[in-house]
């Protein structure tokens, strides 16, 4: 939970030191292309395991299923508004993290 709360702090100060009209690509944005998504899940999956409810964790992935569906959508903003710059960031920085 806390290296969750500590990546999410992380992610959102790069994101804050861009440059209005570029795309982030500093911090963990250089191993995740949605790193506040992914440090919002491992901070939910702890407080889950904190308090020991499956049916919590249930919830928390069909939520994060979701979730996949408008990091989709916001790639496909940041094409439009970026473009090949942001195609060939996609090609470098996996979605999630590095294994994925």
């Amino acid at each position: 939970m806390t290296l969750g709360i500590i990546g999410l702090i992380s992610a959102i100060s790069s994101l804050a030191r861009t440059r209005l009209g570029q795309p982030v690509t500093e911090g963990l944005y250089r191993i995740s292309g949605h790193p506040q998504e992914v440090m919002i899940a491992v901070t939910l999956f702890g407080t889950c395991l904190l308090i020991g409810s499956g049916l919590s964790i249930l919830i928390l992935a069909i939520t994060k299923i979701f979730t996949h569906f408008c990091m989709l959508a916001d790639e496909e903003a940041c094409i439009k508004q970026y473009g090949e710059s942001y195609k060939e960031y996609m090609k470098r920085v996996p979605r999630y993290l590095i294994f994925f």
